[in-house]
Order: C-alpha cells, then sequence, then structure tokens
C-alpha cells in the first residue's frame, strides 16, 4: 500500500492498466540502442521508420525496448538537423508517456475532452491508435490502444527491429508501416 486513497483499488479500475511505454527523444539511436540494450538489457523489439503526418517533410525512427509487462521505452530520432527542437528537454508530443487502455476507456477520455473542449489529438498510427493531449503544466500523455492484431505486428517487429534501426541510421529513411491507414488519420480537436 502506498498510502493514496486509490490504493485499495483494483488496477483495472480506470480502464488505464499499464504503461504502454514512455518516450523520448534521442541524438544517436545507435548510441542509445547500444545503452539501453546492452548496457540496461532490455530488448530492442520494433523499430518503426516513419513519416510525420502533423511536421510535413520530417521523416524520424522509432525504437521500442520492451519491459517484462509489455510496456516499453521509446525513442525517437528525427532524421534531419533542423529538427533538433525535437530533443530531449523540449516539450513536444514525442517527449511522452503513453497508458495502455481498451478502445471504450480511450472514447471515455475523449468525450471527457470534448465535454471540456480540451484540445486533443487522435491518430491511427495502425499499430496503435493513440489519443494525445497535453496537461495544463505540460505533460504530453498518450492514450494508447492496441488494434486486434497486435500480436501478430510485434512479431513481425521482433523480427526485424535490427535490421530496420540498421537501414534508416544508414540512411535509408523510407516508411515501415505497412498497417498506417492510407488516410493518416489524424483529427485535432477541438474542430475549428
Amino acid at each position: 500500500m502506498n498510502g493514496s486513497p486509490t490504493s485499495t483499488r483494483p488496477a483495472t479500475a480506470t480502464g488505464l492498466g499499464r504503461l504502454h511505454h514512455a518516450a523520448t527523444p534521442v541524438a544517436d539511436q545507435e548510441v542509445n540502442r547500444h545503452f539501453i540494450e546492452e548496457l540496461i538489457g532490455l530488448p530492442l523489439t520494433a523499430t518503426w521508420c516513419e513519416e510525420s503526418v502533423t511536421t510535413p517533410g520530417m521523416t524520424f525512427c522509432h525504437t521500442f525496448y520492451e519491459l517484462d509487462d509489455g510496456s516499453a521505452l521509446a525513442f525517437f530520432q528525427m532524421s534531419q538537423p533542423h529538427d533538433k527542437e525535437f530533443l530531449l528537454g523540449t516539450t513536444n508530443r514525442y517527449n511522452h508517456v503513453a497508458l495502455h487502455a481498451d478502445a471504450a476507456t480511450q472514447e471515455a477520455v475523449h468525450q471527457r475532452l470534448l465535454a471540456e473542449d480540451y484540445p486533443h489529438l487522435v491518430q491511427d498510427h495502425g499499430y496503435v491508435k493513440s489519443l494525445y493531449v497535453t496537461s495544463p503544466d505540460k505533460l504530453e500523455l498518450e492514450i494508447a490502444v492496441d488494434p486486434p492484431n497486435v500480436a501478430e505486428i510485434r512479431q513481425k517487429r521482433r523480427a526485424d527491429a535490427h535490421s530496420e534501426l540498421a537501414r534508416w541510421l544508414a540512411g535509408d529513411h523510407r516508411t515501415n508501416n505497412d498497417w498506417r491507414p492510407e488516410t493518416h488519420s489524424v483529427t485535432h480537436y477541438p474542430e475549428h
């Protein structure tokens, strides 16, 4: 017991069952991989090579290192030197904490935000459906819902995580996300 008033409630009482991932930008994915995988001991389990749908022309590499409960530490490296504004220590959506939820819980959060006319963003990445929101004190939160085929997606990314990271670091910044909807479903709320 941690002494908080909610410590006797079951972990699933809120629908937010566990950390999905905590993400932060890094300057060099290979230096970071060596530290996280070889020194800390967390396995690299997914490498996503992406084009930003909210910042046109920006490409990035997004890596995931899995913990025992299925959550992950995640890291972004931007491909262009002028994208340094997205490095650690800055407030941006790439530096965030993601909470795992089911679709009903995510929708309930979405409805509460809409009711308050609170700005947020919903994006379907294909491998996860995300609701992004910034707290009044600039904490970037993501409510993350895994798709029904998450096991298939994880298996594929585990199999090529190292080769995809090597490819991206060598300068091949093509996307490898075959699951992202072609429409790049991103909706900003409130819609004006």
